[in-house]
């Protein structure tokens, strides 16, 4: 039985088949025996012949010229690896068969990353580099000043009233003062052991310590020691005239003012509730007070009964900070998240927004820009602070360290101070009047 094989002929088209090649305007056959169509169609030879004028063309529509073939084949095997400052978009005209190029050029979007090399002053790119060359980003501030002396983590800065002084607490064990007109560093007092907290009151400076408080009166001299916390006091603040310190086994002392000599401050409550170390505290409405804990939750405690009102337990790790404005609570979390807290009719405290941010957050703090704008500093385990506009959460900057920024905090005249792990207080000011752009 004889087997005769029908070979397809060139000019006979393979039904249904579209061909590979001239969909990505490469084929150069013709006439072709695939479909020069998208569309599935059973075409005879005369039609494939009619068809020719169409191929060419299809070929100039997606023609892609030699040089950006190369910028392609550059970019995939890492042979372009610094790219200019503006991106090329090669646009074809596709109308009327029209090949012409159109090059636009495209401003490249800014870099919100700071350059590592040239934090350590060994960058090579110069200004072609694609990260920031510089400690900050966005309009409207500028560093003022940068008070270096520490050598470890700043936990803390105070201003006391009557004073030209600023004075700062390290966990390297020292508490300094900064004349404020020279920005020169005034005096260095060895405190015997790490201050993990620092704030002031009045003409009182408090520093938290392994189980105790220091405090000093810059007016009269006078020195204290509060015994009474058990570890490291980690968070301290004043509220109706009562000096709050949270410390390490879960318990915030609670000492008022007192008219004894030799005891000002008398401890009147010991506040007992959370499982794990007081992260932070914070003074709100109605005589509030809020805690922030290791074992992830708020505790409310109202300061006239010292009781607890309340336990919220909507972060999942480390709750880090806490910042009452005006009626809302906002909390930041090693779990990545600020939450923004807001009471109900019920009297409950329920979460409205939860913003969520690329790392964990370290510290909240907040103030006005000068167009009366309220921005949110939020610190993160990125070595970053990012300024935030509320309500909207738009970021307005950021600011930039070479380690984790621990110490986010305001004064007043438009001030607002960080303070890093390798001991460097930077102030930052707000301007008058944000910058305008140079205009060519």
């Amino acid at each position: 039985m004889d087997v005769k094989v029908k070979r397809l002929n060139r000019t006979e088209r393979v039904i249904g088949t579209t061909c590979v090649y001239w969909l990505q305007g490469r084929c150069n056959r013709n006439p072709c025996r695939f479909l020069h169509s998208e569309t599935p169609s059973i075409l005879s030879t005369a039609s494939c012949r009619d068809d020719t004028a169409s191929y060419h063309n299809a070929r100039k529509r997606f023609h892609i010229s030699s040089e950006s073939a190369k910028t392609v084949v550059r970019r995939k095997t890492g042979n372009d690896m610094f790219p200019s400052k503006h991106t090329t978009k090669k646009v074809l005209n596709r109308n009327m068969g029209d090949d012409r190029e159109r090059t636009q050029v495209l401003p490249q979007k800014p870099s919100t990353s700071i350059c590592k090399y040239w934090m350590n002053d060994n960058c090579v790119h110069g200004d072609q580099c694609r990260n920031l060359h510089s400690w900050s980003y966005g309009d409207g501030f500028a560093t003022l000043a940068k008070l270096q002396g520490h050598k470890k983590l700043v936990t803390g800065i105070a201003l006391p009233v009557g004073s030209d002084k600023l004075y700062s607490g390290s966990t390297d064990g020292t508490l300094r003062s900064w004349d404020c007109h020279t920005g020169q560093c005034a005096n260095v007092m060895n405190l015997g052991a790490e201050a993990t907290s620092l704030i002031s009151e009045g003409p009182w400076i408090f520093a938290g310590l392994p189980n105790t408080v220091k405090a000093w009166n810059i007016q009269t001299a006078l020195q204290l020691t509060l015994d009474g916390p058990k570890g490291r006091v980690l968070a301290m603040t004043v509220g109706n005239d009562t000096l709050l310190a949270g410390a390490e086994d879960g318990v915030i002392s609670a000492r008022r003012g007192s008219s004894k000599s030799n005891s000002p401050f008398e401890l009147v409550a010991s506040l007992r509730g959370h499982t794990k170390s007081v992260a932070c505290l914070t003074i709100g409405a109605y005589r509030m007070l809020y805690s922030g804990s290791k074992d992830q939750s708020i505790k409310v405690w109202d300061l006239d009964t010292f009781e607890c009102k309340m336990t919220l337990n909507a972060h999942t790790n480390e709750v880090t900070s806490l910042l009452c404005w005006d009626n809302f609570l906002l909390s930041g979390s090693l779990d990545c998240t600020i939450k923004v807290w807001y009471k109900t009719e019920a009297e409950n405290l329920e979460v409205a927004y939860s913003h969520k941010v690329e790392n964990g957050v370290v510290a909240l703090s907040g103030m006005t820009d000068p167009k009366n704008k309220p921005i949110l500093f939020c610190s993160t385990r990125d070595n970053s602070v990012r300024l935030y506009e509320l309500p909207s959460f738009a970021e307005r900057g950021r600011l930039f360290a070479k380690q984790e920024v621990g110490l986010v905090d305001i004064a007043p005249g438009g001030l607002f101070f960080t303070g890093d792990r390798t001991g460097l207080l930077t102030v930052w000011k707000w301007l008058e009047e944000p910058k305008v752009a140079a205009s060519s």
